[in-house]
């Protein structure tokens, strides 16, 4: 047959024949090249028993493709709303922390206020120290976490770990909130400025944070609080 020019009236239904003898004998070929059909002409109605509605099967199948898109919207624009609270949230901790005058209220604004502006349900600072010998703030709101725990805690090349749970020891470095922790975040401080080691301790009674989570923001979040405490010197001993 001569590609060139349009097929005759018999070379049309010679090929018309062998394209219906192939679907008869391959029934599935639209299920494993769905592709195919987004490009066809489909009749007005199709009508009798055992003839498929390929109007109907097209139109849902377009209406299953929208519908998924639509949820693909709807995920990203949830995940963007999720994203822009948790960054105002963030920001609004940092402000708040920036402004302190004195230790006392950092960690004030640390244990009462971050909880409710970073959406989880306890934070804290703790200190590789014996606790009861700092002096400088009145409520005593620092947590000992022991000699080397930090260097348990974190890779030495880590500057963040997430838990989406915890063990028992680990628990405990959250002081009186121990059985209220689920997951948590521990992020390394170093203020310098004579502090020992320090670490930022944030947890929540559910899964909140889970390793491969992003971690910018709570980077972010320690960076700044490092700086801060580094501005207020650290607390004295006796």
């Amino acid at each position: 047959m001569d590609l060139l020019n349009s097929p005759t009236d018999d070379e049309q239904t010679l090929m018309e024949a062998a394209v219906i003898d192939y679907l008869e004998q391959h029934p599935d070929f639209f299920n494993r090249h769905p592709q195919v059909l987004a490009n066809i002409t489909s009749p007005e109605r199709w009508h009798g028993d055992g003839v498929v509605d390929m109007q109907r099967f097209l139109l849902e199948r377009r209406g299953q493709e929208m519908e998924e898109m639509r949820d693909c919207a709807m995920e990203v624009i949830e995940t963007s709303r999720s994203n822009m609270s948790t960054q105002t949230r963030t920001h609004a901790a940092t402000l708040a922390a920036i402004g302190c005058h004195s230790l006392d209220a950092l960690l004030h604004i640390i244990n009462n206020d971050w909880p409710f502006l970073l959406d989880v349900d306890v934070v804290c600072v703790g200190i590789e120290s014996n606790v009861t010998s700092l002096h400088g703030t009145r409520d005593r709101t620092w947590i000992d976490l022991g000699i080397g725990t930090l260097a348990r805690l974190l890779d030495q090349d880590s500057n963040i770990v997430l838990r989406q749970s915890l063990s028992a020891d680990e628990k405990t470095l959250f002081g009186e909130a121990a059985e209220l922790v689920q997951s948590a975040a521990f992020a390394r401080l170093s203020p310098g400025q004579g502090y020992p080691g320090c670490a930022l301790m944030l947890g929540s009674r559910t899964d909140t944070f889970h390793p491969g989570q992003g971690t910018e923001l709570i980077n972010y979040l320690s960076r700044v609080l490092e700086a801060t405490l580094s501005r207020l010197g650290p607390p004295s001993g006796d």
